[in-house]
């Protein structure tokens, strides 16, 4: 097998995909190459299929392979211009060295893996873990930050010993909601380590000190808006371009940002493409639809921007 590793450039907007499920809790494949296919059409530079906007952990490794083996061949079939980074989480090592594996055969160009969540592992098993994952495979690993979640924060000295001890990590999607870090990560580790930004609603500032794009749940509902803002940041951080104009679409999407998490992402994310009428509102538990006040708050929102 062929080292990925410096083939895939991961620059721009990546889609936090939905898994869209039936009334039943089947997964709605009719759904998802709609979903799919609106993505191409918008111009995302990649999709990111079973990632926890994904509902993962509802998904059994079964469906997930089916997931990420559809969306592979959907991106094939609609022009082969996004790439696929497929999530593969677990708070257990060798489980995502089997869900890594699983993806990279079915034909994912990179893997995206979540630090260990509920067992608050020290940072040596942080280091065993991302380790340990990457050396299962030989495509690109993106490290997945999010210590709100996971309770635990991957440090920057950790990031520095998975970066020697695995060669095939070459990103960290930086979901601390610190901008600071992302600094930390630039100033040390250059163009050794891609830095994605985790938060909507921080990529603008986030890309201003060296990220290189973000992974969205925004861009499940407006995949062209997200992505021409983070084009326009790139442009105007890194190649000259025009930073009043990326600083306004970044405001001018920022409430929307907000609005969209104010209950889980994905529950938002869902409610509003069930009103475009590309999926059913439904969720697996122990997610649930947003309640009344937020739909109002956020259909205000997304109204605005039509």
């Amino acid at each position: 097998m062929r080292d990925r590793s410096k083939s895939v450039k991961l620059e721009g907007t990546f889609t936090a995909i939905v898994t869209p499920f039936t009334k039943t809790h089947a997964i709605d494949w009719g759904s998802y190459e709609k979903i799919v296919a609106d993505q191409i059409a918008g111009g995302v530079s990649g999709i990111v299929p079973c990632g926890t906007t994904g509902e993962s952990p509802t998904l059994s490794q079964e469906e997930q392979r089916e997931v990420i083996a559809r969306t592979v061949k959907l991106v094939a079939q609609l022009g082969g211009r996004a790439k696929v980074i497929a999530g593969a989480g677990s708070a257990s090592t060798e489980h995502v060295a089997q869900l890594a594996k699983q993806a990279e055969d079915v034909g994912a160009d990179a893997v995206m893996v979540v630090v260990p969540y509920y067992n608050k592992p020290t940072q040596e098993g942080l280091v065993r873990h991302f380790t340990i994952a990457a050396k299962a495979v030989k495509c690109p690993v993106v490290v997945y930050n999010i210590p709100g979640r996971s309770v635990v924060d991957l440090g920057v000295d950790s990031m520095a010993r998975i970066l020697d001890g695995a060669p095939n990590v070459v990103a960290t999607k930086e979901a601390t909601g610190n901008v600071v870090r992302a600094q930390q990560l630039a100033a040390r580790f250059g163009e050794r380590l891609g830095i994605l930004s985790g938060d909507d609603a921080l990529t603008l500032p986030m890309i201003a000190v060296g990220a290189r794009g973000v992974i969205s749940v925004a861009s499940n509902v407006l995949p062209a808006e997200v992505s021409r803002a983070t084009k326009l940041a790139i442009d105007a951080s890194h190649f000259g371009g025009d930073l009043p104009s990326a600083r306004a679409e970044h405001l001018r999407l920022l409430p929307f940002f907000e609005a969209l998490f104010i209950e889980p992402g994905v529950a938002s994310a869902k409610a509003l493409l069930a009103h475009r009428g590309l999926c059913e509102n439904v969720l697996r538990e122990p997610m649930t639809p947003i309640g009344d006040a937020t739909r109002k708050t956020l259909f205000a929102a997304y109204e605005a921007l039509r």
